[in-house]
């Protein structure tokens, strides 16, 4: 039946993931939810010189929040920063260089972060679509190196700064596409239990952080089908088909922008799944993704025992 399943996820998202199903969305959204006033509070993005995560930092800044912008690229990371600044005339932008698929330059970031920022609202965008099996230096697989445990590791070390923040938040940006990347038998036999999804590794942490953390707000969406640099040059193919309706960056990026400052987020239960500024159910359109509670409860514990790995070696630690 898994054909039969990708078929009507297939046939779903061609209605609900474009951008005709963000403009028949959109007809019930209330503008006043993400018109505020943010001054004061501190945001921090990640994968944010381009695409969606560029998007968001710009609405954000637009409405006066100091914002971080966590990039690879040093060079269209500076040309991102300077684009943004010009076009909202805020200039509390701030640019810091990590590679967010090494799990010790992660280490070293938060810790540094936390010494010298606050936080309101940490906004995990970054995510990696490789379609080749490629390895990081530590011998990760990439996809699972970046989309699972670079957020993990940044998430964890951030939120004792978050839990000291009003009305903080942690956002998850899943990446736009269905992708079926991870290669169990590429880490460890310990992680061979693994959703198999990266997508669905996403949702179980974010509802795990949720029942761990009460005082913080958490949240996980899917763009939809996004005009991004990141579909472009990982599914050429696709984007040849669908390119006349893929979203624009900015719609992607809407309900992300919605969770990060809207009050009307917050009313609704932390760690839910989120489209489109609704909540929908985590297993219709991500297939495959029932997992026993035992299974999800591990996950977080390999995934805490993977990062305390990389504390060790991290340089000046």
């Amino acid at each position: 039946m898994s054909w039969y399943r990708n078929t009507v996820w297939f046939v779903k998202g061609l209605r609900e993931y474009t951008r005709g199903g963000y403009e028949s969305a959109s007809k019930h959204f209330n503008p006043a939810d993400v018109e505020v006033d943010v001054a004061g509070r501190s945001f921090l993005v990640t994968g944010a010189n381009s695409g969606i995560g560029k998007a968001t930092a710009t609405e954000i800044a637009r409405r006066g929040g100091t914002v971080h912008l966590v990039c690879r690229n040093k060079e269209r990371a500076e040309v991102a920063k300077e684009e943004i600044v010009t076009e909202t005339g805020n200039h509390n932008i701030f640019l810091h260089i990590v590679d967010l698929s090494n799990p010790k330059e992660i280490w070293k970031f938060t810790e540094k972060f936390q010494n010298e920022h606050k936080l309101n609202v940490l906004i995990n965008n970054a995510g990696c679509m490789v379609n080749n099996r490629e390895l990081t230096e530590d011998g990760l697989e990439k996809n699972f190196a970046t989309n699972t445990l670079g957020t993990y590791i940044m998430t964890t070390t951030l939120v004792p700064l978050l839990e000291k923040a009003a009305d903080a938040r942690v956002k998850h940006k899943i990446p736009e596409m269905n992708q079926h990347h991870f290669e169990r038998k590429s880490l460890l036999k310990k992680l061979t239990y693994l959703p198999p999804h990266l997508q669905r590794q996403q949702v179980v942490m974010t509802e795990q952080w949720a029942k761990a953390h009460r005082n913080i707000h958490f949240s996980v969406m899917h763009p939809g089908w996004a005009d991004t640099p990141a579909v472009r040059s990982s599914m050429p193919d696709f984007y040849e088909r669908m390119k006349n309706s893929l979203r624009t960056d900015t719609q992607g990026a809407d309900t992300v922008l919605w969770l990060a400052v809207s009050a009307e987020a917050t009313k609704l239960p932390s760690g839910l799944f989120f489209q489109d500024r609704q909540p929908v159910p985590t297993h219709l359109p991500l297939a495959y993704t029932h997992s026993p509670p035992e299974d999800e409860e591990k996950l977080m514990e390999v995934l805490e025992e993977f990062s305390q790995k990389f504390k060790s070696v991290s340089p000046g630690v």
